[in-house]
């Protein structure tokens, strides 16, 4: 029996560029700390080794402090550790893993699996990849992988692999896994465990536990599920149990609100989110449509306002429309070339089409600035 975490798709030296340079600072940090906490889960939970499914780093062209921070960060975790080369970092010529900088400083607890020949990293527990050799092989290299191994004999064997599996949303990607060919590899006593990288979604892909995507231990995009957790696997021939443990600290969520009629509407979510335990690591992309009066509009202006200086970036989609109900007299304060100006907006917001936004963002501020002057 052997016990290992399973994890891909780090892509250290990315970016994501709704976050600002502040905000940027904390999320490339907190991709280092989840290295560690992969170093300390494993040690609390006495794992015997690492595999990370590709993807380790962003591109081959990463800079030499995210390098050097990435080697450092894996020179604390406790156990060894296997590197898949994926396609975001081929083993192609001038990939990171063949550089100067990378041999000088890797950890001697770190193996790149530069090829399928199975690793004995324990008794009886072997170790096998499939790196892939440039950005668009003309298979995926575990099929080649699959095709050379013999069976384990005794050994429990674990496949450390990369890339999007056959299905309806991809049927003629070459590069892509047929889920049957990795199913028939653990029937004939090939591998025991298929730790797979690239869908950045944790998933489990056949009926006996053995097939699995561990996802990204950080959160990368917006449309992922449930990213940032790891594989904790007990595996023996017998059984493959896997647990989801959490890693990650960033929250990347999306938040619609429809058909807004009021404040009452827009209470509860502003106190949802003032009450928000990590602004600073969560972003939000908020879509808003309804229609909303002049009073209820600017105060949610003040508070998008706000929650853009507390939260890691905060995206806002409107489609609302104005409703002059509540302010009868929102232009009392304007004189005749304002007011002018005002009626032309309003003709406008009324008409639709595209300048209906714009129109309205500028008839908003035209009544603050009244207010203010009035004052």
């Amino acid at each position: 029996m052997t016990k290992f975490i399973h994890t891909s798709d780090w892509q250290l030296g990315m970016t994501r560029r709704f976050l600002g340079d502040g905000a940027h600072e904390l999320y490339d940090q907190a991709r280092f700390d989840a290295i560690r906490a992969i170093g300390g889960l494993a040690e609390a939970e006495r794992c015997d080794f690492v595999v990370v499914a590709g993807d380790v780093f962003e591109s081959n062209r990463i800079g030499r402090k995210t390098l050097l921070r990435a080697l450092e960060a894996l020179r604390q975790v406790p156990v060894p550790v296997y590197l898949l080369p994926g396609n975001h970092d081929p083993l192609a010529e001038g990939s990171v893993y063949r550089s100067r900088r990378f041999a000088d400083n890797k950890p001697d607890n770190v193996t790149v699996l530069a090829d399928p020949a199975p690793l004995t990293v324990s008794t009886g527990v072997e170790v096998t990849g499939a790196p892939w050799r440039s950005k668009r092989p003309a298979r995926n290299p575990v099929l080649d992988l699959l095709d050379a191994l013999e069976p384990a004999g005794g050994a429990l064997r674990v496949c450390v692999a990369h890339g999007g599996v056959l299905g309806p949303f991809n049927p003629g990607d070459e590069c892509a896994i047929p889920v049957d060919a990795l199913e028939q590899a653990v029937r004939d006593g090939k591998i025991h465990y298929v730790a797979l990288g690239d869908r950045h979604s944790g998933e489990q892909l056949d009926s006996a536990g053995r097939v699995w995507y561990s996802g990204t231990p950080e959160v990368v995009a917006f449309n992922e599920v449930n990213p940032g957790f790891v594989n904790v696997v007990d595996l023996d021939h017998d059984r493959a149990a896997v647990r989801r443990e959490r890693i990650g600290a960033w929250r990347f969520e999306e938040i619609e609100l429809r058909n807004l009629l009021g404040g009452d509407d827009l209470a509860g979510f502003f106190a949802q989110l003032s009450a928000h335990p990590s602004k600073d690591t969560t972003a939000v992309r908020l879509k808003l449509s309804g229609t909303l009066g002049v009073e209820d509009m600017e105060a949610l202006g003040r508070r998008i306002e706000d929650f853009r200086d507390l939260f890691a970036s905060f995206e806002v989609e409107e489609d609302i429309r104005l409703n002059f109900g509540d302010r009868p007299d929102a232009d009392e304060n304007l004189g005749g070339f304002g007011a002018a100006a005002a009626a032309e907006l309003r003709d406008r917001i009324a008409a639709g089409g595209v300048d209906a936004p714009a129109a309205q963002d500028a008839l908003l501020l035209l009544f603050r600035l009244a207010r203010e002057e009035a004052r």
